[in-house]
């Protein structure tokens, strides 16, 4: 079958278009913005790529469309196909039907940590020597690609409550149809699509209502949202866990960072039989209670697949994390510059807890110096505003960048902050900034969920400078 994507070069879209190669199908695209690490990936794949939306890019014998969520009508080429009444179809929905249909499917859902999760849940079925495919919204770094199609029944799929298509308002993972269920956690995001947290929480339920009874979700109790998604109907085995003893499994911090914590079996729920494969412990390279959180859920996930969790252990003390996910871009005189994908109140500070965490173990006379730039579609709707300021009181400074597209004052946020802040318009005048302000033992965490121009590595490269080391 001959393939053509539209919005290519998105991380969902070219990921699919991978395994629609590896497939055997003819594929190519066409995106505004084709430029690396994707494109690159794509044309080593030996897929065609065309910049813009000309409708002369699209083959004229391409049997389907595969329209990216990013398309919407008005697009030169979505009008195109719609008035030449091709056949076309949403990504998630090419993806269940020509991927996952017939497999073992394990979705990774939630607000935060989904990346991270699947990369985990994916890394240990690989360690367990499962074999799995996988779809992830990030590179990890067990791996080096974002997707494969696996050897085996059993798929890892990160799943994006994220819009469809632009004819198709469904979350993305209602497609998906998962065995296995992990819900992280639940916030109110994605303010230009869900009016508010209950839309979401909605969709959360057309996820749940498409999990067999034979299936398991797992989740951390005592997150509120999410009982009210389970509230509204569920069918399925529940997992919980909890650092309390009010759950299914319960898990302990054995070092404060976070690098060592334990897991065991507390109570049979959902008929579990509290076998003797229970109890585990993770020594690991990662810290924060965030990724403790992540860690159990793949665990259990795993369980529920068939590995033990003195397996899943062993294979979460090799675990070597996603690009982008408190990355370590470089060191110079001391100074470390670390690259994150934060974007989320919560998410900038579970982040910031965990450096300092680690920090507090390794260094305490050093400082964190947390450089931010908001730039998601909630953002920019100004719906975290309020929450922005106490994200960053982990840290030392605030280093906050306003991007074109906010029309409200990171100025502000910097005022209402406990700790010492600034916010600037500029790139290099925010270089010369923390470039000034950082002093050896000071640990510099550049947070964005866009390309921020290459702010981590051109921090490095000026830090450098100033030390005469290029």
């Amino acid at each position: 079958m001959r393939l053509h994507i539209l919005g290519i070069c998105g991380t969902f879209m070219g990921s699919l278009a991978q395994l629609a190669k590896q497939l055997g199908h003819e594929v190519s695209g066409s995106d505004a913005g084709v430029y690396p690490p994707m494109s690159d990936q794509l044309e080593a794949a030996g897929i065609v790529l065309s910049e813009g939306f000309d409708p002369a890019n699209i083959p004229a014998d391409t049997d389907l469309v595969i329209i990216g969520n990013a398309m919407s009508r008005g697009n030169p080429s979505v009008e195109y196909v719609l008035d030449r009444g091709l056949p076309y179809m949403s990504g998630p929905q090419w993806l269940g039907q020509y991927v996952l249909r017939g497999r073992w499917v394990a979705a990774v859902s939630g607000t935060h940590g989904k990346t991270t999760t699947s990369s985990m849940l994916a890394w240990i079925l690989e360690y367990a020597g499962m074999k799995p495919g996988f779809l992830i919204g990030g590179v990890p770094q067990n791996f080096s690609v974002s997707a494969r199609l696996g050897d085996s029944p059993f798929f890892v799929i990160e799943a994006d409550e994220y819009d469809t298509a632009f004819f198709d308002k469904r979350s993305k993972f209602v497609h998906y149809q998962p065995r296995t269920l992990i819900m992280n956690n639940l916030e109110f995001d994605h303010a230009d699509i869900f009016p508010d947290l209950a839309a979401i929480e909605r969709q959360f339920h057309h996820l749940v209502r498409t999990v067999p009874a034979n299936g398991q979700i797992v989740l951390p109790a005592g997150e509120e949202a999410l009982e009210r998604v389970l509230a509204q109907g569920c069918w399925t085995p529940v997992v919980r866990f909890s650092e309390q003893d009010d759950a299914d499994w319960q898990w302990r911090l054995d070092a404060a960072d976070a690098s060592v914590f334990s897991l065991r079996h507390v109570a049979a729920g959902s008929g579990e039989s509290g076998a003797g494969d229970q109890a585990a412990q993770v020594r690991w390279n990662l810290t924060g209670l965030h990724n403790v959180s992540n860690a159990i859920a793949a665990m259990l996930a795993a369980r529920h697949m068939g590995v033990t969790p003195p397996i899943a252990a062993a294979a979460l003390s090799e675990f070597a994390s996603v690009k982008r996910r408190m990355e370590l871009v470089g060191e110079t005189s001391g100074i470390q510059v670390y690259d994150d994908f934060a974007h989320h109140p919560t998410a900038i500070t579970t982040t910031l807890e965990g450096a300092r965490a680690r920090l507090q173990q390794e260094n305490p006379q050093g400082r964190i110096l947390a450089v931010l730039e908001p730039r998601s579609n909630t953002m920019k709707l100004g719906v975290h505003k309020s929450e922005l300021a106490a994200s960053v009181d982990a840290a030392d400074l605030a280093f906050w960048f306003q991007p074109d597209n906010i029309d409200w004052s990171l100025a502000e946020v910097a005022a209402a902050s406990r700790i010492a802040g600034q916010s600037f318009t500029d790139h290099q005048a925010l270089i010369s900034a923390v470039v000034a302000a950082a002093r050896p033992g000071d640990r510099i965490v550049v947070m964005s969920n866009g390309s921020f121009a290459g702010m981590p590595r051109k921090l490095l490269a000026a830090l450098q400078q100033r030390e005469g080391r290029v």
